[in-house]
């Protein structure tokens, strides 16, 4: 019974993992401190401390995150790094998961570099549609880079042991400092004043800290690099250091030597691959011959070649064939265009001229002829309307009422006058006969109702 207030050790770890766990601010832990104890693993985990003056802590970082590490760690270099913090079990320590790291003081510096990174690869400088081909056999190679380093002598030593033909000549330039920059982009732009006579060029320098290797991160370098006419190798740093040179130059070489390996063929292969295609070219140009005698030889014994005669029998026979083909398609041709003249000629006098004339001149009388009775007819109706409305003239006119003995007046204002209340006494008429007028004044005016008179 006592045993269960005992706990394993196994069942302790767990606790504290979890409590670890739990906790919010051990999940994500911004640390900087000295490297200590690093041994480079390749291809493995990373196992190292982080020390201060007072204090150091296990630290593990697995390769899928050392991997994305841009630079690389060495021995007492202070670093920044992110991760958490948790417990590994077997032994019953705690250590920190490191997820990231750069060097302390470099920080700054590795934000400008991505921020330019991004925008010279939106602009298309690092497009692998803009790399140019490396030549194979060069003549001129140009070489920018520092006269006083190893890097030069490994190039020129390497391309005469490879390829005596190609003339090296060195662009010297500051490869380090505040000034490189300009002396890179110089060097380059005499380049170009020559740029004709050079068939690749080479940009590089020693390994060194990220400080060492910026003059090839800055943008007026990287954008000349881009510039030029004929490919560039880069070669800056060592394999594990990337600028931005490199990505933007066609070729990229881990070393100096590697560049001018890139640049230049190795002689002694190059002749091998020659005798081989001498004798491959040599073997091509027997089998053809052979075969093109194979062929000669089979027609020099063919039948065409011996009787050549009657390599015309069967074409003979095919034109006389076409020869009677042609003449009957012809009589038929003939044939129907005879029938296709003789409807034509048909149609022709159906549809003859004098025919539509003799029609016209009866379409023509028959309308002459309908013209005059309508003439006729409508001279007829008009002198009925006519002697009708003389007759309606004739009967509502006044001169025939002024004949029975009527008379009509009008009075000095040249109006009708049709009753008495038009008029009064001492008023000037006049008084129109059917032979003339009389001109009166009225004396007196007597109205008439129902028969008896008034004044």
């Amino acid at each position: 019974m006592a045993d269960n207030k005992y706990l394993t050790v196994t069942d302790l770890n767990y606790y504290i993992t979890q409590k670890f766990k739990n906790d919010p601010y051990l999940h994500k832990v911004f640390l900087q401190g000295e490297l200590s104890n690093f041994r480079f693993r390749r291809n493995s985990h990373q196992y190292f401390s982080l020390k201060d003056e007072k204090s150091k802590i296990n630290v593990v970082m697995f390769r899928s995150y050392f991997d994305k590490v841009k630079f690389k760690p060495e021995e007492g270099m202070k670093v920044y790094v992110t991760g958490y913090v948790s417990v590994y079990g077997p032994q019953g320590s705690y250590q920190f998961y490191a997820e990231t790291m750069e060097p302390a003081g470099l920080g700054a510096l590795y934000e400008q570099l991505k921020q330019l990174q991004a925008k010279l690869a939106k602009e298309g400088l690092f497009d692998p549609a803009h790399k140019k081909k490396l030549p194979h056999f060069p003549d001129k190679i140009a070489v920018v880079t520092s006269a006083s380093g190893a890097v030069i002598h490994d190039i020129m030593v390497t391309a005469n042991r490879r390829f005596p033909h190609a003339e090296i000549d060195l662009f010297p330039a500051q490869v380090q400092g505040e000034t490189a920059a300009d002396s890179l982009v110089r060097a380059m732009k005499q380049i170009l004043e020559h740029a004709d006579d050079y068939d690749v060029m080479i940009i590089g320098r020693g390994g060194g800290s990220l400080e060492d290797l910026w003059p090839f991160n800055e943008e007026e370098v990287v954008r000349q690099v881009y510039e030029m006419p004929m490919p560039v190798i880069s070669s800056v740093g060592h394999e594990t250091d990337t600028t931005l040179c490199d990505l933007v130059a066609d070729q990229r070489a881990a070393t100096p030597t590697a560049a001018a390996e890139y640049a230049t063929p190795n002689l002694p292969d190059e002749i091998v691959n020659i005798h081989q295609l001498e004798s491959s070219l040599l073997a091509s140009m027997q089998s053809i011959i052979r075969q093109k005698r194979e062929q000669l030889s089979r027609i020099q014994n063919s039948v065409i070649m011996r009787e050549p005669a009657r390599m015309y029998d069967q074409q003979i026979q095919t034109v006389d064939m076409l020869k009677q083909r042609l003449n009957k398609s012809i009589l038929t041709e003939l044939e129907r265009s005879r029938q296709n003249l003789n409807l034509i000629k048909q149609k022709l006098i159906s549809a003859g001229p004098d025919k539509q004339i003799i029609q016209f001149r009866q379409t023509l009388d028959f309308y002459q002829q309908r013209l005059a009775d309508n003439m006729k007819h409508l001279l007829l109706a008009k002198r009925n309307r006519f002697n009708q409305s003389v007759q309606q003239l004739d009967d509502y006119s006044p001169l025939k009422t002024l004949n029975r003995g009527y008379t009509y007046t009008i009075d000095e204002n040249k109006e009708t006058v049709s009753s008495i209340k038009q008029i009064k006494a001492q008023d000037k008429l006049e008084l129109h006969f059917k032979d003339g007028i009389a001109e009166t004044i009225v004396t007196a005016v007597r109205g008439e109702e129902n028969g008896n008179k008034e004044e």
